[in-house]
């Protein structure tokens, strides 16, 4: 990947979480999103997490004591009509007599959220913020990180809760650092721009009514931020011998790229043009 300048600092690329999550668990799939740039196919559960965020992000437009679970179900329809709109393949996914029930479904994920906490007691710092930092690389670039955080909630004391929704299944124990590696990816961020560790990472699982929360610590974030060095350097090594592996997992039956992996029997596009 090219160089870039990020504000003064000269860069070589880029991670997201989602991205550098990508290539830890399966470098081709890193390699059809980031650099084949295919686009992901719709799905209805993709689209209630993309309309459940929504609706929870204007919930907290309103006034403290109108954020209740009616006034947050209310706002189901509108969004749904906004996201339709902004992604018409979205829409074409429901079929005449569909789109009540699917609601309805997202209706009751913006419930599980009211069964967590209360609202009304809450005024985030930031809500859907883009949050960026450089990490040091060898020579003079550096990485950008960048992600955009569901929701960031300050203490008048200044200790920083950071709160993702998610709309999935809680994982079991053995999976809960898998789920709260883009939760240390924010973590980092803010600790680098910030200056101060987030006192707690916050996922919270609406359909399970449950949530996860974690503590992290300086000596952590530090070892995190070395595995996404690590990640960047073994990007870079697949970047310049166009080679970026499958590796077959029980994920394997959601990818939406199964076509076109060798080890689901498909054939591998031709690697991109560098221009």
């Amino acid at each position: 990947m090219t160089s870039a300048v990020q504000g003064e600092r000269q860069t070589v690329g880029s991670l997201s979480p989602s991205r550098a999550a990508d290539f830890k668990s399966c470098p081709l799939l890193y390699r059809f999103r980031s650099i084949d740039k295919i686009p992901q196919r719709p799905t209805k559960d993709k689209a209630r997490g993309t309309l459940v965020h929504a609706v929870l992000d204007r919930l907290f437009d309103l006034p403290a004591g109108s954020r209740t679970y009616e006034s947050a179900a209310a706002l189901v329809e509108p969004e749904w009509a906004t996201l339709a709109a902004a992604e018409p393949e979205t829409a074409e996914l429901f079929a005449a007599g569909e789109l009540d029930g699917w609601l309805d479904s997202a209706r009751r994920m913006v419930a599980g959220y009211f069964a967590l906490e209360d609202p009304t007691r809450l005024e985030p710092a930031a809500r859907e913020q883009l949050v960026e930092a450089v990490l040091d690389l060898p020579g003079d670039a550096g990485l950008a990180l960048r992600g955009y955080v569901d929701r960031l909630d300050v203490a008048p004391t200044g200790e920083m809760r950071v709160v993702d929704y998610k709309t999935g299944s809680i994982p079991r124990q053995a999976y809960e650092a898998k789920a709260l590696f883009q939760l240390k990816f924010y973590a980092l961020v803010l600790w680098r721009t910030r200056g101060t560790v987030p006192h707690t990472l916050k996922l919270m699982y609406l359909a399970d009514r449950d949530s996860l929360s974690y503590r992290p610590d300086a000596e952590e974030l530090e070892r995190f931020e070395r595995t996404l060095v690590a990640v960047w350097k073994a990007i870079e090594r697949a970047l310049e011998t166009r080679d970026f592996r499958a590796n077959p997992s029980k994920l394997c039956g959601w990818c939406d790229y199964q076509q076109l992996c060798p080890s689901r029997g498909g054939t591998l596009p031709p690697f991109p043009d560098p221009a």
